[in-house]
C-alpha cells in the first residue's frame, strides 16, 4: 500500500436519500448512499489518484462493510479505518426538494450506545498511526468528530500529531447541528459552547472552507481576508454559497469565482466535500508560499468544476469525477478552449 500525501478523519455513514419532496423515513422509494464529509473527501481524492488515508469508525455491519470494501477498492489506506461491535452504522435521513437542495434529518440505527462515527478508538489509532502518516503532506478535518467525546480525543490527538511532523491542516468547517444536540433547536446557529468548541481548532489550520450562513455563525463576517487575519496562522479561506460566487483568500491573494453550471442537478449531496477534494488535489504538488493569483484563480475554478459535476447524480461518491470527467467539463465551460 502506498504511502498517503493527505488523511481524511471524521465520519463515514450513511445518507439515506428520500424522493424528491418526501420523507425519507417512511416515503419511497429510498436510496442508501455513502457518505459522510470526511469519508466523502478520501474517495473523490482517490478517483482523482491521490493516495489517501482515512481514520474513522463504521459498524461491523452490512453498511460498515460494504463501505470498507468501497474504500479498498478505491485504493484507500484503511489502517485508520475501525469497525465498532457494538455501535451501528449512522444513517442520515436526506431530504430533497425539487432542485436538488437538501436538508438533514434526523438519524436511524441507534440501539442506544450512539454510533459507530461518535467512538473512534484513540489506542487503535496509536496503532495505526504510522503506516497512515508517513509521507502525508494535508489532514483533512470536518467538525463533527469535536460533538462527541471519544471521537473527539482521537481527533485531537492527530491533529497534535499531524503538526509535530509538518503535515499541513485544512478543515472544512460543515457546521451540522443535528449532529452536536439531542434534541432539535430552533436555531440552526451554534451556541456559544459549540463556537468554544470549534474556534479551539481554528488556531492550528493552514486552510479553511466554510459556507457563507457559516463565516456568519462562527466570524461574524464574510469577508475572507478578514476572517483569515483573525486567526493566528492567517490561513487561507475559501467561502462558498451554493450557486453564488465563491470568495477565496489564497496566499494574500483575494478573488472571486463564478460557479459553473451543469445540464441538471439531481442531488447537491457531497458538492462542498467535491470541491475540498479538487482543491486540495491542486495544492498537493504546490508551496502555498509561492502561489501566485493566477495558480489560485485555477485551483478555485478546478474545485467547483468538482462540486458541480457531483451534482449531476444522487449521492455524494458514486457520481464523484475522475480526471477525464473534469478536463470535459472545463473544457466546455471555457467555450472549447483548454
Amino acid at each position: 500500500m502506498n504511502s498517503p500525501k493527505v488523511i481524511a478523519i471524521g465520519e463515514a455513514l450513511i445518507d439515506r436519500l428520500g424522493p424528491i419532496g418526501g420523507d425519507p423515513s417512511f416515503d419511497t422509494p429510498r436510496i442508501d448512499c455513502f457518505g459522510g464529509a470526511p469519508a466523502n473527501v478520501a474517495c473523490g481524492l482517490s478517483r482523482l489518484g491521490v493516495n489517501v488515508a482515512f481514520i474513522g469508525s463504521l459498524g461491523a455491519d452490512s453498511f460498515g462493510q460494504s463501505f470498507k470494501n468501497l474504500m479498498i477498492n478505491r485504493g484507500i489506506n484503511t489502517a485508520g479505518l475501525q469497525q465498532d461491535n457494538e455501535r451501528p452504522t449512522r444513517i442520515v435521513l436526506v431530504r430533497r426538494d425539487a432542485h436538488g437542495e437538501r436538508f438533514f434529518g434526523g438519524f436511524e440505527g441507534d440501539t442506544g450506545l450512539g454510533f459507530a462515527d461518535q467512538a473512534i478508538s484513540l489506542e487503535k489509532i496509536t496503532q495505526a498511526w504510522p503506516s497512515v502518516s508517513d509521507k502525508a503532506k494535508w489532514l483533512i478535518l470536518g467538525t463533527i468528530p469535536l460533538a462527541s467525546q471519544i471521537s473527539s480525543e482521537t481527533f485531537y490527538w492527530c491533529v497534535e500529531h499531524a503538526l509535530k511532523v509538518g503535515i499541513k491542516i485544512a478543515l472544512d468547517l460543515n457546521w451540522r447541528p443535528t449532529f452536536w444536540r439531542q434534541k432539535a433547536f430552533q436555531s440552526l446557529a451554534p451556541t456559544l459552547q459549540e463556537k468554544k468548541e470549534i474556534h479551539f481548532i481554528l488556531k492550528n489550520v493552514s486552510l479553511i472552507k466554510l459556507a457563507k450562513e457559516e463565516a456568519k455563525w462562527f466570524f461574524d463576517n464574510f469577508d475572507p481576508i478578514e476572517i483569515s487575519s483573525s486567526l493566528p496562522n492567517r490561513p487561507s479561506v475559501i467561502i462558498t454559497d451554493g450557486s453564488n460566487p465563491i470568495s477565496w483568500f489564497i496566499n494574500n491573494h483575494f478573488g472571486k469565482s463564478m460557479a459553473i453550471s451543469v445540464p441538471s442537478v439531481v442531488d447537491t449531496t457531497g458538492a462542498g466535500d467535491a470541491f475540498t477534494a479538487g482543491l486540495i488535489y491542486k495544492l498537493l504538488p504546490m508551496d502555498m508560499e509561492r502561489i501566485s493569483k493566477e495558480m489560485a484563480e485555477e485551483i478555485i475554478q478546478f474545485a467547483i468544476a468538482c462540486g458541480a459535476f457531483v451534482c449531476q447524480g444522487e449521492g455524494a461518491i458514486n457520481s464523484q469525477p475522475y480526471l477525464k470527467d473534469l478536463e470535459k467539463l472545463l473544457f466546455s465551460t471555457n467555450g472549447g478552449m483548454s
